[in-house]
């Protein structure tokens, strides 16, 4: 085989992966709701959420320790503080409230919500790091926003008052704070490796959420129907650890710019799977909003690529 097939069959399997990935991570959703109509409390979801997926993650924090050489990069107090707040951010903050706005919002249109989190991390950027926005990335950003406003324009109509807001403050805080974490990952993924940065992040993530059920509900996460687990540790295996080590991997093996445009995936995924699981309809003013906050991130995503080379 020449070293041009192995190229391809390597980029098509990196494809397969971030595919697939996305498409686990979009499943997150539907999991959710189904566990919703058991009763489940959302820190209590979160929590068996973190129980099933933190074995995995402390293994594979123990196997990137293991594999680290003597010179590879040390991480200092300081260092350690910063990897500890990402984790809070990424996967305990934006986890929560992701799981508070479905208690609210329709699953296609929480996906689509948090799906703004690269027109949030450009914008974070602008405003801390006083980085430039160009002309295309800056319609990349209104083309996306308002995508966000006609999916508003029928959801509205099915809006309950302050609820349905509620969901929208805590969907966009979700965007938010894992803007803040991809923001932070910057520094540390070169030097650390996905691998080591991902399981130390998500670790962290599980104790934290573990810790807060505790001071909530006292640990209490074994009164629940069965379903509720078998949901829990779906969403565990194939909305968490899978997908985050397929993407991680892709992501490697791609570069950050294409597996963000094939993880464009994720909020139609989640539509199709709404409707075939939850029976969640999408108008037509839904879908065009849908299509333009996509084609804002992969606007993003080429002028990102653009500038890189």
């Amino acid at each position: 085989m020449s070293n041009k097939t192995l190229a391809i069959s390597a980029s098509g399997l990196a494809f397969i992966l971030v595919f697939v990935g996305a498409i686990g991570y979009s499943s997150k959703a539907i999991f959710i709701k189904l566990a919703y109509q058991y009763g489940a409390d959302s820190v209590s979801l979160v929590a068996l959420r973190m129980v099933f997926s933190l074995p995995f993650f402390l293994l594979a924090a123990a196997y990137s320790q293991k594999q680290r050489q003597a010179t590879d990069f040390q991480l200092s107090r300081k260092q350690w503080g910063q990897i500890i707040v990402l984790g809070f951010m990424g996967y305990y903050i934006a986890s929560l409230f992701d799981f508070w706005s479905l208690q609210y919002l329709t699953a296609s249109l929480g996906r689509l919500i948090l799906f703004t989190y690269p027109t949030l991390v450009l914008l974070l950027s602008a405003l801390f790091l006083k980085r430039r926005i160009s002309w295309g990335e800056a319609a990349a950003v209104l083309l996306s926003y308002l995508g966000i406003a006609l999916a508003f324009s029928q959801s509205v109509e099915l809006a309950q008052g302050e609820f349905f807001w509620r969901g929208v403050a805590f969907s966009f805080g979700s965007a938010l704070a894992f803007a803040i974490y991809l923001m932070g990952s910057g520094e540390f993924l070169p030097k650390m490796g996905t691998l080591r940065y991902n399981s130390l992040t998500m670790s962290i993530a599980c104790f934290a959420i573990i810790i807060h059920h505790g001071i909530q509900h006292h640990w209490a996460l074994f009164n629940f129907p069965t379903p509720v687990y078998w949901y829990c540790f779906g969403m565990a295996m194939l909305a968490t650890v899978l997908p985050s080590f397929m993407v991680a991997e892709g992501i490697r093996r791609l570069g950050a710019g294409p597996a963000s445009i094939i993880s464009s995936v994720g909020p139609i995924s989640t539509i199709m799977l709404a409707s075939v699981f939850l029976g969640e309809s999408f108008g037509g003013w839904q879908w065009l909003g849908a299509l333009l906050v996509i084609s804002g991130v992969l606007l993003l995503s080429f002028w990102k690529n653009k500038k890189v080379n």
